[in-house]
């Protein structure tokens, strides 16, 4: 079954977005590792444009993983309510990673419905937000909204209008091609922009790296809840794009946790531990490096039982 598709333009009348709430609490929550040349601006459009008299968005709160370039002042300045993630549930094992401060936001936001934004959007505007949560304000039967849009890649000062989301295709659509055909229609698999009521995002479980996007819609299948998701064209995504060192270790912690949900669904059976090391090499002219770093990729329990047990 296609999932439900939206433009975010369908959603740009932000005082009727508002009216709709009926009660309910808007959070959106970006999760920050040296951001400072985006973040400001993305914080400031949501402030400006959607909160206080605007009336749509009650929160705007930043997970930081611990900048060192000046992100955290940034962010605070531009209206955004900072935390660092490591003093979060300061009494559980702090993990380091995109996952972890997407899990952790939820202890500090007070949202019924939580909006995610990556923090190193270039063109961010309005319709990140109003796009993701006006489908969640308009249909009781939706869930969970994803984002999907084009990706462009740019080289220096050169820019190709496709070529991004090389993970998502490399990667993780042969994966769900092979092994969960369901997800098939989802169009931007590793979006990191995306909204959610609590409800939902309490009862999944986050890898506290970068498998988090392909864990949830995994997870969301496995339980049944294909059909209370949808989608929302945001148009065009520009981010910064990652080399190929960080994208190897993006794609071997999100294989890693496809290997653990697969087996967790009895469609294959491993016979050793996965290992957590990743291992590459850089190969410059006659300069040969070897790269390599442990990538476990522990997962956090649905929030709801962490909440249950205070």
């Amino acid at each position: 079954m296609i999932p439900r598709q939206f433009h975010h333009r369908h959603f740009s009348d932000v005082p009727t977005l508002a009216r709709s709430k009926a009660g309910r609490r808007i959070s959106v929550c970006i999760p920050t590792l040296d951001e400072a040349e985006t973040i400001g601006p993305i914080v400031a459009t949501v402030v400006g444009e959607l909160a206080g008299e605007n009336g749509l968005v009650d929160e705007v709160i930043v997970i930081d993983s611990g900048s060192t370039d000046g992100t955290v002042e940034v962010a605070t300045a531009a209206g955004a309510t900072v935390h660092l993630a490591s003093d979060i549930l300061p009494n559980l094992e702090s993990h380091h990673g995109k996952g972890e401060n997407l899990w952790k936001a939820l202890h500090v936001s007070s949202g019924d419905i939580i909006c995610y934004v990556d923090g190193d959007i270039s063109n961010f505007h309005s319709g990140f937000v109003t796009g993701l949560v006006g489908p969640l304000l308009e249909d009781a039967e939706i869930d969970y909204v994803k984002a999907f849009y084009e990706r462009p890649l740019a080289y220096g000062d050169e820019s190709h209008s496709t070529g991004g989301g090389r993970v998502s295709e490399i990667l993780v659509r042969p994966l769900i091609s092979l092994f969960y055909p369901e997800l098939g229609d989802i169009l931007q698999p590793l979006s990191g922009e995306y909204a959610a009521r609590r409800s939902t995002l309490e009862a999944l479980a986050y890898p506290v790296g970068y498998g988090v996007e392909i864990a949830h819609l995994i997870d969301l299948a496995r339980d049944g809840r294909l059909t209370r998701i949808a989608q929302t064209d945001l148009e065009r995504r520009i981010h910064r794009n990652r080399n190929d060192d960080e994208l190897g270790g993006m794609a071997f912690a999100i294989l890693r946790t496809v290997l653990r949900r697969l087996e967790r669904d009895g469609k294959l059976s491993l016979s050793t531990p996965l290992p957590d090391l990743h291992q590459s090499w850089s190969v410059d002219g006659e300069n040969i490096r070897h790269l390599s770093r442990f990538i476990p990729e522990p997962e956090r329990p649905p929030y709801a039982s962490v909440r249950k047990a205070d």
